[in-house]
């Protein structure tokens, strides 16, 4: 008999290496180098947002900003950056400063995370409309040299996002830090009493956020080559949906860097698998909520068996 817990760890796993194969099946030729390079070119920044998103969960809250705050990176590196880089680089620390004190503030004040990155996400989005009315600016040469990387037998996106995840992995997972952040999560109270900051470790989790925001947008607009306030409207849903595709949950600090790196990357495949069905993208975002849908039941299935077991 299958192990309840073992099939809930790998079911990430499992639900990328479906898609990867009903991909296959559809589309022969992605079975290729190019093919698998073709589609999951933005795998890296999806899996960036996903990891922001992820630092958030962790401790219990929910970002509704990391979408247009990933397009607004993109337009301070496609204006400002390029035009004075010191002043573009100070721009785009005081971002990441800012998440910081969104997570003090949400902390202190008692406030629900949802509201107030729900407000930020308008914030992100009118500073960027108003630096660039309509898609322009463009990608500094070195991220475009650095997302357009020919790596020899395996392609480049993969091998980012792997990298992506264990560093997380690691550093979550192996460390004393990863510990209080993920108790910070699952149980505060105690993690109040052993003497551990909740003001230090949440705004730590959301300057973390923001840096993770930050590498995902300049890694989108060096895929891109110029910027667009609304480019990454979506990766706020692509971000929770990562999380939770690779084992996440919403409450418990209860989250695996490596699989949500893996259910990100299923989007980006879920996204050209889609395409290749020729379905319509304003159909799409409705099938990639089925195959969360799906996947969320398939489980609960699983730890419910887990339970009786």
């Amino acid at each position: 008999m299958t192990n309840p817990r073992l099939l809930r760890a790998a079911l990430p796993f499992l639900t990328l290496a479906f898609v990867l194969t009903a991909t296959f099946y559809v589309q022969p030729r992605t079975m290729s180098y190019f093919g698998l390079n073709l589609m999951l070119q933005y795998a890296v920044p999806i899996a960036l947002a996903t990891i922001a998103q992820m630092f958030i969960i962790t401790v219990n809250d929910l970002d509704l900003s990391i979408g247009p705050f990933v397009g607004l990176v993109g337009v301070i590196a496609a204006t400002v950056l390029n035009s004075n880089p010191v002043l573009g680089a100070s721009a785009l620390m005081a971002c990441v400063l800012a998440y910081g004190v969104v997570g003090a503030l949400i902390h202190v004040r008692n406030l629900p995370s949802i509201v107030v990155t729900l407000g930020l996400s308008f914030v992100w989005l009118g500073i960027a409309v108003m630096m660039l009315p309509s898609p322009g600016g463009k990608a500094p040469a070195v991220l475009k040299a650095i997302m357009t990387v020919q790596t020899p037998y395996v392609p480049f996106p993969i091998l980012a996002a792997v990298a992506i995840g264990l560093v997380v992995h690691l550093a979550l997972m192996t460390t004393s830090f990863g510990v209080v952040a993920r108790g910070a999560g699952g149980n505060p109270k105690a993690l109040d009493r052993a003497g551990w900051s909740m003001l230090g470790t949440k705004v730590v989790m959301y300057m973390l956020a923001g840096l993770f925001g930050l590498l995902a947008g300049l890694a989108l607009l060096g895929l891109t080559t110029s910027a667009d306030a609304h480019v990454a409207d979506r990766y706020t849903l692509y971000s929770i949906a990562g999380v939770i595709l690779g084992g996440g949950e919403f409450i418990g600090g209860r989250i695996n860097p490596i699989g949500a790196v893996a259910g990100a990357l299923t989007l980006a495949l879920a996204g050209a698998f889609l395409i290749f069905l020729r379905i319509s993208p304003d159909w799409q975002i409705g099938a990639q909520g089925a195959v969360l849908i799906i996947v969320l039941a398939l489980r609960a299935l699983a730890g419910s068996r887990e339970k009786s077991s």
